[in-house]
C-alpha cells in the first residue's frame, strides 16, 4: 500500500511546487480572491449601524443662530456636508446625478428673534423624487434635532415617550454574511479553473502521455492532485480569514475545525468538476468555454455575491442543488450562527453526493492525450 501511495505523495509535491513557481497561478489563487475581499469589504465592512447623509447646506441667513447651527451641523457625524456646493443650482445638479441625498436651505429670516423673545425659522429640505425616502428620512432627523432646540426655549409636556435600550448582544454586519460567499467564490476559482487551465497544457506538451507509459494509475494521479488542491485551498482560505478578521473585523461565531472540514470536502468536490472538464478537453480551446459555462451559473446563482432569497421561489429551489450552493450555505451557517455538524447534515450530504457524481464522470471522461 505504501508503494502505491508513493506516486500520490510525489504528485502532491510536484503540484504545490508548480503552483508557487507559477506567478499567474499564485495571483489567481491568493491575490485575486483578496481583491474581491477588499472590494466587498470596503462596501459592506464599514459600520452600518448609523445613518449618514451626503447633503448640501445653503445658509441664506446672517443671524448668529443660523451661523451657529451651520457650525454645529458640520460637526455632526450624521451629516456629510459638501463644501463645494454654494448655490441651489449646483445642489440640484448634484442631486440629479445622485451625488447628494438632499439639500438643507436656511432662508434669510432663519434664526431671527421673534416677538416672544426667542429665535424662530423654518428650514427647507429639498430632494429629488428618485430619492424621496432619503429626503423624508433626513426631514425626520432634522425635525428631531429642532425638537431638542425648541425644548430649550419652550417647555413641552410629553405624555408619551420612547426609550431605547441595547440588548448587549453583538450583532452581525453585512460583511459577515458576504464573507461566506467570497469563500465559495475562491474555492470555485481554485477548484475549477486550476485543472481546466493546467490539464490541457500538459496534454499539448505530451506530459500526460509520458505519464501514461509508466505504471501510474489514474486514481493515483487524481489523488495526488486532489490532496495538493486541498492544501492550497486551505492556505488560500486561511489568508482570506486573516484579512477578514484583522482588517474587516469578521465575527466568526462557529467552529474552525468544522469549517476546515467543510472547506476540505468542498475543495475536493469542486476540484472534481475541474478534473472532469480538464481531463476530457484535448486543448484549452475546448476547456475554457466549458469551464465558463459550468462556473458562471454557480457564481451568480449560488449566493456568492448576493443572497438567494432575493430570487423567485422557483429559482431558489433549482439553485439549491447547484454544487456551490451547499458550500456557501454551510459556511454561512457556521460563521454567523455557530451551527454544528448535525445541523449541517443536508449540506454535507449534498456535497458528498456531488463528489460521487463528479468523480464518476471524471474517471469516465479522463484522457491522457
Amino acid at each position: 500500500m505504501q508503494k502505491k501511495l508513493l506516486p500520490v505523495l510525489t504528485f502532491v509535491r510536484i503540484d504545490i511546487r508548480r503552483l508557487f513557481r507559477d506567478k499567474l497561478a499564485m495571483f489567481f489563487t491568493f491575490v485575486f480572491p483578496l481583491l474581491f475581499l477588499f472590494v466587498f469589504g470596503g462596501i459592506f465592512g464599514r459600520n452600518n449601524s448609523s445613518v449618514n447623509f451626503n447633503i448640501a447646506l445653503l445658509n441664506h441667513s446672517s443671524s448668529s443662530f443660523a451661523k451657529q447651527f451651520v457650525k454645529d451641523a458640520k460637526g455632526e457625524k450624521i451629516f456629510k456636508i459638501s463644501d463645494t456646493v454654494k448655490t441651489l443650482d449646483d445642489a440640484q445638479e448634484k442631486m440629479s446625478r445622485g451625488e447628494l441625498d438632499a439639500t438643507i436651505v436656511l432662508p434669510e429670516n432663519f434664526g431671527e428673534q421673534s416677538s416672544k423673545g426667542y429665535p424662530t425659522g423654518q428650514a427647507q429640505v429639498l430632494y429629488n423624487k428618485s430619492n424621496e425616502q432619503g429626503g423624508q428620512t433626513l426631514a425626520s432627523v432634522l425635525t428631531s434635532v429642532f425638537d431638542g432646540i425648541n425644548a430649550k426655549f419652550v417647555p413641552m409636556e410629553r405624555p408619551f415617550s420612547v426609550v431605547a435600550k441595547s440588548t448587549a448582544k453583538q450583532g452581525l454586519t453585512q460583511f459577515d454574511y458576504v464573507f461566506s460567499g467570497l469563500l465559495g467564490f475562491a474555492l470555485l476559482g481554485a477548484g475549477i479553473f486550476g485543472p481546466v487551465n493546467v490539464f490541457p497544457k500538459l496534454k499539448e506538451k505530451g506530459v500526460l502521455r509520458r505519464y501514461h507509459t509508466t505504471s501510474l494509475r489514474v486514481w493515483q494521479y487524481f489523488l495526488g492532485n486532489v490532496v495538493s488542491n486541498v492544501i492550497v485551498g486551505l492556505l488560500s482560505i486561511t489568508t482570506m480569514f486573516i484579512v477578514g478578521l484583522t482588517v474587516f473585523h469578521l465575527n466568526m461565531r462557529g467552529n474552525y475545525l468544522l469549517l476546515g472540514a467543510l472547506i476540505a470536502l468542498s475543495a475536493i468536490m469542486l476540484f472534481g468538476i475541474g478534473l472532469a472538464i480538464g481531463g476530457w478537453a484535448k486543448n484549452e480551446r475546448q476547456a475554457a468555454p466549458l469551464g465558463q459555462i459550468v462556473t458562471f451559473p454557480m457564481m451568480f446563482l449560488s449566493g456568492s455575491f448576493f443572497p438567494r432569497f432575493l430570487m423567485p421561489e422557483w429559482l431558489q429551489g433549482v439553485t439549491s442543488y447547484l454544487p456551490l450552493t451547499p458550500v456557501i450555505d454551510a459556511a454561512r451557517l457556521i460563521i454567523t450562527e455557530n451551527r454544528g455538524f448535525f445541523d449541517l447534515l443536508p449540506q454535507f450530504g449534498l456535497i458528498a453526493a456531488w463528489c460521487v457524481v463528479v468523480y464518476f464522470i471524471a474517471f469516465r471522461v479522463f484522457r491522457w492525450e
